[in-house]
């Protein structure tokens, strides 16, 4: 088989296409086929230096693809059953930047009748990501829901990226009103087309104000992108009680917070990453991910607010390069038609 891997860490250089042994699953496993496989920041990220201890990587946390092997033990899928993929390349060497992929039963998920791999692939780390965000508030839903969110306002930041996207999306399934934050018209209409019920250039003066305008009390949750550079903004439109769910670092490293403001509001800050996610919470993630799917919640292309950016697998390299440079919309590496 072909698979995108490197040998070690460095610039996009490092990766190359080779062909590999066809891999079998053991107990609990599932072969899949891969046909996209979603690239997101951490896929370059771990590439440039983060990830060690393996003598070989193929990147790539998310995908799409069909069934084609069992291991013994596996139920719930079947060969030949549509899947995408959760945390592939988790904690070990291959991920799904390779015409096949071995992956624990947990990790391989139905795709519902009508969604595409393109969707499929685009799920994963953005999904998750999102729904650990709406579900951190104190006092707020366990689960994502039809109504599960209803009376509450999230405010999003970077509504055009891609966990801003299927925050987006996913906050609105669960009846909230939804804000968000952007830097230009053109993504302010990426983040409408998303299904964002109030639009705010953050560029612009007046942004509290005009959250503020929605939501008199303030936003019940914000979903930060970039705290180092919004931590006053939130402070200000962020209500009693609220809360502040952290998932990136994007704009600075250290967040510097001011702690009277932050406890006269008796704040809740909830910092985030998938990758030491409790396994509970990522499967109640995965199924309610599941559930936005089916109903027809999640969306992706243009029209949806995500443009998709598709490149062979032999450019692997410039995929991430896409997604380093700050491509808007979701890259996804085309394994096989």
């Amino acid at each position: 088989m072909r698979a995108v891997v490197y040998q070690e860490t460095g610039p996009s250089s490092v990766l190359e296409v080779a062909e590999r042994d066809l891999p079998e699953p053991g107990p609990g496993e599932v072969r899949v086929r891969v046909l996209r496989s979603g690239v997101n920041p951490t896929d370059w990220k771990f590439r440039a230096g983060m990830m060690s201890g393996y003598d070989e990587v193929v990147p790539g946390q998310d995908g799409a693809g069909v069934v084609d092997a069992l291991g013994e033990g596996v139920d719930g899928v079947a060969v030949g059953d549509p899947v995408w993929l959760v945390l592939a390349q988790h904690g070990r060497a291959y991920g799904t930047a390779a015409e096949f992929t071995v992956q624990p039963a947990g990790r391989v998920v139905p795709l519902p009748e009508g969604a595409s791999f393109d969707l499929g692939a685009s799920l994963g780390v953005p999904a998750v990501t999102a729904h650990r965000a709406l579900t951190a508030a104190e006092g707020g839903p366990s689960r994502l829901g039809p109504g599960a969110l209803q009376g509450r306002v999230v405010l999003v930041a970077g509504g055009a990226g891609a966990v801003g996207h299927a925050a987006i999306q996913l906050a609105r399934w669960a009846g909230a009103t939804v804000v968000a934050t952007v830097s230009s018209e053109e993504k302010a209409r990426l983040a409408r087309a998303a299904g964002a019920h109030h639009v705010v250039n953050y560029r612009e003066p007046g942004v509290a104000q005009a959250i503020l305008a929605v939501a008199p009390d303030g936003v019940d949750v914000a979903v930060e992108v970039a705290p180092a550079q919004n931590i006053e903004l939130d402070l200000e439109v962020v209500r009693v009680h609220g809360t502040v769910s952290i998932y990136a670092n994007n704009g600075g490293d250290t967040l510097s917070l001011p702690l009277r403001a932050a406890f006269g509001k008796n704040l809740r800050f909830q910092f985030l990453i998938l990758y030491t996610l409790h396994e509970q919470l990522l499967r109640a993630a995965v199924e309610d991910v599941s559930a936005a799917l089916a109903g027809g919640a999640l969306r992706v292309g243009e029209d949806a607010g995500l443009p998709l950016h598709h490149y062979p697998l032999a450019r692997a390299a410039a995929a991430q390069d896409a997604v380093e440079a700050g491509a808007v919309g979701k890259v996804l590496l085309d394994v096989a038609d």
